[in-house]
């Protein structure tokens, strides 16, 4: 059956074009239970149980499926995720609004639909004959939309007793919207809140904790004292940025400061662009990340950023006048020389809530069932959340979600989401700091791992269109220890012509990950793998990852080659780039490559290509450092596990040697080569890296540490720094030229991920070249994979696709890819923090200069089990009052812990 929809769309120009759609109704769709004749053979993917005994329900005694409304879905998607709830029927119109208005939620609901345990139906109401409706005159398109559900929702019940009236099978219609309950019950529909029903649950009253508190009022503390502003609405905010009233901007909280945040201003000028909040009552309940309307304060009322560390640990909510003393203290505290732009928020345009991951601090007041969530991230507030179960949650690590802030409450209200486990557990606290650092980083779907090829694998001779056969040529890998993911191979030989062929081969991933399937989705939104102490977050399936795609000797692979021929002064006198099938002679580690080239004798093929392109990567060194490269170090902590228990049993940092750099000089050349190639043939497609200059106030810190020893750091530019670091050298202190490299590291701006067409400077300032991008590492980074399709397509080996030549969408993955980088880089971080504690101190009224040498005691401080630190007593040089003597037993701090084990004992 056909309907036409029709549309009347405003055009540019201000008139009105009449838009009619076809709409197609079917009487083949089926409606996902087992057993009903009349959808025989219409069932596609996973159905609902023909018994939904569980969960048992005190409304509901008879078996049931149930039907939920968009407000349901959107906002109690936790509870939905419980593996207690099953048989759910979600529509195509609730999960088109879904879509419509939360991209994240949208995609929670589709992995719960395919996992066929949970057994959620996806009926598709919009298309079927008899569910089907059309908006009638007057009627808005929500009162539509609740009247299509509540019309699903009479069919299913009048449909199911088809199948067996003696089964009583029905479907219970979920809504918190009251008017629409009321009208679902006059029609006959067994209806109920999400509230009603999860309390019915007498055998699962977990559930009861994860609803959503969506009501603010019942849920407001008991004084009723209004604490913030209002929020203006939308439209307003959006006419005072307009005019210029407001300002829009990134709401970012501080580590160090509860009572601070700064927003930073979207599209703004550079001077102009951050903006100060101090206080709770201009803070205005934004949380970090959320996009925010402000408001700039006089000038007369301007502040300075304060370097009073404040941290909320107060267990009573209600003492606002204690705030208010804290910030008398912050202006107090404050360099007048330092004003800044200051504002108050005045409207929230986007909330960026997340799940975050922290501790209950437990009540004080017995039988309490109302608590407080302290998030292990200090820049989110505490939660205030209703549980039964708090004291089997104090001391874990658990989930919480935020539902709402209300105007007289101190803190936003929550919901318990799930429990980690205890705080501590090596595997918790891993799973916490992937979460903290938004890494995917569940188990890929079937539906990602159905594009794996079929194994055995194979060179076919369909691989081998467009491919060149090198698997004659002396190929080996040189990588770390244990490296299983091998993305790169090398060789060099002398040709007839006397001049040497170098060959940096990279593996082709894109051959087996297709634009745009289920593998290639997760990949781009995976970004980058994410290397932790002790595991790996593969950003493809390890079959790829660790085998088809890693560069193992003595098996064919398929590869994508960058060679070139040089003279013997590294100059470059032709490249070329083909997609290639090699046969790697040897995969070495650093070690033993370096072995190889310095023991006289060993001149084997392997060893001799290593001898070049060790030569060669000096003088390509040497001529980069030359032109401005900058050679900065940065402790690199690799920690040997135990094989069994897989606990960190020692820790050294990275050693570095002539193989490193040798490999890290063509593995550069490759990217720069590359870079131009696709930006010759893509001027405004390439997908590019750069690496922007740093502005002076950022070497501040680096040029005083530097002239505490006198000695001089130019920044003016990076030849004149790389030069100065050179010559910052301390007879008495060795290690001073790397701890300087080290803060050197610290100044620099974050090397991003570009479009070229819509960007105009491409130079990479740590790397002194003017063009550059990532083609080396396609198994761990999806930039690769986008550079390998970008010069498939440049060198004919492969067709291009839309996504690829759309400038907008390169910049839109650009900008996935720039943060997917950024928090793996945290996560990393965190890991070796968490696996080594980095210590930290400060001693009151004591000058110690930069890099003096000090000798301390250390402790563990377990006091506070999320935020664990490592304490530093000072040993020498003697102070009075604060020096210890080194025989002085460990703290009271310790001693909660040495019970502990000696209990276990």
């Amino acid at each position: 059956m056909l309907k036409s929809k029709t549309f009347l769309k405003k055009t540019r120009a201000g008139g009105v074009m009449k838009i009619v759609r076809e709409h197609y109704l079917r009487d083949d769709i089926g409606c996902g239970a087992p057993g009903c004749a009349a959808c025989d053979g219409a069932h596609e993917g996973p159905v609902l149980e023909p018994q939904p005994l569980d969960p048992a329900s005190s409304l509901c005694p008879r078996p049931h499926y149930l039907l939920p409304d968009t407000n349901v879905l959107l906002h109690q998607i936790d509870v939905l995720e419980d593996p207690a709830i099953r048989n759910v029927i979600v529509l195509q119109t609730v999960l088109q609004e879904v879509r419509n208005r939360s991209a994240p939620v949208y995609k929670r609901i589709r992995d719960v639909t395919n996992n066929q345990e949970k057994h959620f139906y996806t009926f598709t109401n919009e298309h079927h004959r008899e569910t089907y409706v059309e908006q009638e005159q007057g009627e808005n398109a929500n009162d539509r939309n609740d009247r299509a559900i509540r019309v699903a929702a009479k069919w299913y019940n009048e449909h199911l007793k088809k199948i067996s009236a003696e089964n009583h099978l029905q479907v219970i219609f979920i809504t918190n919207d009251k008017k629409n309950k009321e009208k679902a019950i006059e029609e006959g529909i067994p209806a109920f809140t999400c509230e009603e029903y999860v309390k019915s649950l007498t055998a699962n009253p977990e559930l009861i904790d994860r609803l959503a508190c969506l009501s603010e009022e019942g849920n407001e503390i008991e004084s009723g004292r209004i604490i913030f502003s209002e929020h203006l609405p939308l439209s307003k905010l959006q006419q005072g940025i307009k005019s210029g009233t407001y300002l829009q901007g990134t709401f970012r909280a501080s580590r160090e400061n509860y009572l601070e945040a700064t927003v930073w201003v979207h599209g703004d000028t550079e001077d102009d662009k951050e903006i100060i909040l101090q206080g709770l009552k201009n803070l205005n309940r934004a949380v970090h990340e959320d996009i925010v309307a402000v408001e700039l304060l006089p000038k007369n009322q301007w502040v300075a950023p304060s370097s009073v560390v404040l941290h909320d640990e107060g267990q009573n909510e209600d003492d606002v006048e204690k705030e208010e003393e804290r910030e008398r203290i912050l202006k107090t505290a404050a360099n007048e020389k330092m004003l800044k732009p200051t504002g108050r928020v005045v409207g929230i345009i986007k909330r960026n809530w997340r799940p975050y991951c922290g501790m209950l601090s437990k009540s004080d007041i017995k039988e309490s069932r109302r608590h407080l969530f302290t998030p292990a991230d200090r820049r989110i507030p505490r939660i205030r959340i209703e549980t039964r179960q708090a004291s089997a949650l104090e001391g874990r690590r658990i989930i919480v979600a935020i539902d709402g802030w209300p105007r007289n409450s101190r803190y936003p209200n929550g919901h318990f989401v799930k429990n980690l486990g205890d705080v501590g557990d090596k595997e918790t606290e891993t799973e916490v700091l992937l979460l903290e650092h938004d890494v995917p980083h569940q188990p890929f779907s079937q539906a990602v791992l159905s594009f794996l090829p079929k194994m055995p694998w194979s060179i076919t001779e369909k691989d081998m269109k467009n491919r060149e056969d090198l698997r004659h040529l002396c190929v080996c890998s040189v990588d770390p220890p244990g490296c299983t993911d091998i993305d790169d191979a090398l060789h060099c030989r002398e040709l007839e012509n006397g001049n040497l062929e170098v060959g940096v081969h990279i593996a082709d991933v894109s051959h087996f990950i297709r634009p745009g399937n289920a593998l290639d989705q997760e990949s781009a939104r995976r970004g980058t793998t994410v290397y932790l102490c002790e595991k790996r977050i593969d950003m493809v399936p390890e079959l790829l990852s660790s085998n088809l795609c890693s560069l193992r000797c003595n098996v064919d692979r398929l590869a994508f080659s960058c060679i070139w021929e040089m003279n013997h002064n590294a100059e470059i006198l032709k490249v070329r780039f083909t997609k290639s099938a090699i046969n790697s002679k040897a995969s070495l580690t650093y070690a033993e490559a370096q072995m190889r080239i310095d023991s006289a004798a060993m001149n084997d093929e392997i060893t001799t290509s290593l001898r070049g392109l060790n030569k060669l990567a000096k003088i390509l060194k040497k001529r980069r450092i030359e032109k401005g490269a900058l050679t900065l170090s940065s402790p690199e902590v690799r920690f040997h596990m135990d094989s069994e228990t897989h606990d960190p049993i020692d820790l050294q940092t990275k050693e570095l040697r002539e193989t490193n750099s040798m490999v890290e000089e063509f593995m550069l050349l490759a990217n720069i080569s590359v870079a131009k190639k696709i930006h010759e043939e893509f001027s405004e497609h390439a997908l590019l890296r750069k690496h922007p200059a740093p502005p002076p106030s950022n070497y501040e810190i680096l040029v005083k540490a530097a002239k505490s020893k006198n000695l001089e750091i130019k920044t003016d530019t990076a030849k004149s720094l790389a030069d100065s670091l050179d010559r910052a050298d301390s007879p008495t202190f060795p290690y001073l030229n790397t701890l300087l490299r080290i803060l050197a590291t610290r100044c620099m701006m974050q090397a991003v991920y570009f479009c070229s067409g819509m960007d105009n400077d491409f130079h990479h300032y740590g790397l002194a070249s003017p063009i550059y991008t990532h083609f080396t590492s396609p198994i761990r980074r999806y930039a690769d994979i986008i550079v390998h399709r970008l010069l498939a397509v440049a060198i004919g080996a492969d067709c291009t696709y839309p996504e690829l030549t759309d400038k907008h969408k390169l910049a839109d993955l650009c900008k996935n890819l720039n943060f997917r980088h950024k928090m793996a880089q945290y996560a990393q971080r965190a890991s070796v923090a968490f696996h080594t504690q980095i210590p930290s101190l400060k001693i009151e009224d004591t000058v110690f200069h930069i890099f003096d040498k000090v000798k301390v005691k250390i402790m563990l401080d377990s006091s506070n089990l999320q935020h664990q630190k490592i304490r530093m007593s000072l040993v020498e040089p003697q102070i009075p009052g604060i020096s210890i003597s080194a025989d002085t037993p460990n703290m009271d701090i310790d001693e909660p812990e040495r019970k502990k084990k000696k209990r276990e004992k």
